[in-house]
């Protein structure tokens, strides 16, 4: 279901060791990686500072966004759970006081969102 959730939009879970690896001159001084994302061509980074959100753009995807968000920026983010017929989750963030989301990311059953809503609130709450 891989390739096709992805045609979908739904994100996969990444390791820590390739995000390392591929992300590593974007981290600050004592900044971690905490879990990633991929959507088709883009990624979304989890750390323990912000929300890092890579923007491949263009037909050969060479030119690059990396969008920060501080987590003390967002305002609320919600959690859609799949359901029997509706095979994806969808995390949906708020960025300051915007009416609609800033984010709407779409996830494959693989993906526990609980766990992406657990990163959220601890650093978002916290």
């Amino acid at each position: 279901m891989g390739i096709f959730s992805s045609l979908l939009g739904n994100a996969d879970a990444i390791s820590q060791e390739k995000l390392k690896s591929e992300f590593e001159l974007l981290l600050t001084d004592n900044e971690e990686i905490e879990i990633g994302f991929k959507l088709i061509r883009d990624t979304f980074i989890f750390t323990n500072k912000r929300l890092i959100i890579v923007d491949k753009q263009g037909v050969t995807g060479q030119k690059t966004e990396y969008l920060s968000i501080s987590y003390k920026s967002i305002s609320r983010f919600s959690i859609e759970t799949a359901g029997t017929f509706d095979l994806d989750a969808e995390l949906k963030i708020w960025v300051s006081s915007e009416q609609v989301p800033s984010i709407a990311k779409k996830f494959n059953k693989s993906v526990n969102v609980y766990d992406v809503q657990k990163i959220l609130a601890k650093h978002v709450l916290g």
